[in-house]
């Protein structure tokens, strides 16, 4: 069965939103031993970008994933 564009969108969002929230606590924890001292807004933003970011590239993955899929099954 094929997944569909929409899924593929779930999926990756869903796979994003949860790495979103170890991606700001791992800043929170990790970020001082090497010097650097962010507020929990800057947190958040940095953790923004980077999840939009990662949203892109899993979906663009999946799709490309799913083309190769779909042409080796003909």
């Amino acid at each position: 069965m094929k997944q569909s564009r929409l899924m593929s969108l779930v999926e990756s969002v869903a796979n994003v939103v949860v790495g979103y929230g170890v991606a700001v606590v791992t800043q929170i924890l990790i970020f001082p031993v090497f010097g650097l001292h962010t507020t929990l807004a800057q947190n958040l933003k940095m953790g923004a970008v980077f999840t939009v970011v990662s949203i892109a590239r899993s979906f663009v993955l999946r799709r490309v994933f799913e083309a190769i899929r779909m042409r080796s099954a003909k």
